[in-house]
């Protein structure tokens, strides 16, 4: 019976794979596929005392990511409604697409650094959303969005889970990991973005937008203060993490409710009709509320494979019968791409410890850039992919043909680049 477990939850990624052929929402897929397995999980294991014990710390992990997601999109959601964007929009006069390609991409690798990358990829795909009109050349700058988001935050200790549970943890320092798997993260994303580079070479922009707005629109001091608190709110987070131990879903969530407070404040004066069009709960409609759902089904399938023991089991196996940590340690980097890369951390974690490995040895900063990037290679692989997915509209067979083997070429261009430092110095 336990072999049903990854049969089923291959063939449930086939199904979101071909979501353009068979018109079913990947949504749909992703929920009926962690459904299923963990009800055949309370089948199979036979003690459903345990079994709800299990699914419910599986919630405890999966709630908080949903939360911060939530609030994350619906920062921006206020932020966008304000039109806040356009204090940067109007900043931007490059009418090169290759050109807005690198900027793009290089300020969301450093953004991400300092929020996390899902947040960074959330407010760059609206910002491009708003430069580029044209929706295949966008796609692309999304696909280059999600790679710049994970290289940054895999740089960074508190640029993405993984690695803030390493720092957190005592198996990396902040210095160490910018240091050294920041080289291996910048050419993570230079390699991808230098192929792609030549599919925009001289190519003019396209930003031939709509100029039918709606006839509302917010006075420039109330866009201005939004944007500030709205964008400052996304920046705190991470220190209210680092200054005050707050979790990042609740940071989120208190950053949220002071935006809220303030828009409501800005509106008391205002006119009916005003109030009406900038009330949250109308913004709330803007929300993409299907890719909260699909990223919710995705987390509960990977849950149970990791409730039922199969996921540490294949970091037993791949220890037991290839040993080599560099293999090893890459190979997690490809399966992140499929399995969330939080509990294959946490097995790493857990298979060694810091008095054979200390802080800043191989083992950890290789975990940090690999588990980190290695999502970038399938859109699902990580929060920025899963978050982009819904924005743009991607689908997945379209990021595996044009974005994949360039993600991959990146990755193994970064795990070259550290392995080679390492053997240097």
């Amino acid at each position: 019976m336990m072999v049903l477990f990854p049969i089923i939850f291959i063939l449930g990624y086939v199904f979101i794979a071909v979501e353009h052929l068979i018109k079913i929402n990947k949504s749909a897929t992703a929920l009926v596929l962690g459904s299923i397995l963990w009800l055949l999980w309370f089948i199979v294991s036979g003690n459903n005392a345990t079994t709800s014990h299990e699914l419910e710390s599986s919630l405890l992990g999966i709630a908080p990511i949903i939360f911060f997601l939530m609030g994350a999109m619906t920062i921006v959601a206020i932020v966008d409604s304000y039109d806040g964007f356009d204090i940067i929009t109007s900043r931007i006069h490059t009418k090169s697409t290759l050109r807005l390609l690198w900027l793009i991409s290089i300020v969301t690798f450093f953004m991400s650094a300092v929020l996390d990358n899902m947040t960074t990829a959330i407010v760059m795909v609206t910002l491009t959303k708003k430069l580029v009109s044209d929706v295949r050349s966008r796609r692309y700058f999304a696909g280059m969005i999600i790679i710049a988001a994970n290289a940054g935050g895999a740089a960074s200790p508190i640029g993405d889970v993984t690695t803030t549970m390493l720092w957190l943890g005592g198996q990396i320092s902040a210095m160490g990991i910018v240091e050294r798997v920041g080289v291996a993260s910048l050419l993570n994303l230079f390699i991808p973005l230098l192929f792609i580079s030549y599919r925009f070479r001289g190519k003019p922009l396209a930003n031939e937008f709509d100029t039918n707005k709606n006839s509302i629109v917010p006075s420039r001091l109330d866009r201005d203060i939004v944007f500030l608190c709205g964008i400052g709110g996304l920046v705190l987070v991470p220190v209210y993490r680092s200054v005050f131990g707050l979790p990042p879903y609740m940071g989120m969530a208190l950053s949220l409710g002071l935006l809220w407070l303030l828009t409501d404040i800005i509106l008391k004066r205002k006119d009916e009709a005003t109030q009406d069009y900038f009330k949250i709960g109308k913004i709330l409609k803007k929300v993409d509320l299907p890719s909260i759902l699909f990223f919710t089904g995705i987390l509960l399938a990977v849950s149970v494979l990791e409730a039922n023991g199969q996921l540490a089991g294949l970091s037993n196996l791949l220890t037991e019968k290839i040993g080599d940590l560099k293999i090893i340690v890459t190979s997690i980097g490809l399966f992140s791409s499929v399995i969330d890369n939080v509990p294959l951390v946490a097995a790493i974690m857990g298979m060694y410890n810091l008095s054979a490995f200390p802080m800043d040895s191989f083992l950890w900063e290789f975990t940090a850039y690999c588990a980190g990037t290695g999502g970038s290679i399938l859109i699902i692989g990580s929060a920025a992919g899963v978050a982009t997915m819904g924005l743009e509209d991607i689908s997945f067979g379209w990021f595996f043909r044009h974005i994949t083997p360039l993600a991959l070429i990146g990755y193994f261009g970064g795990c070259v680049a550290y392995l080679l430092m390492q053997y240097l110095f």
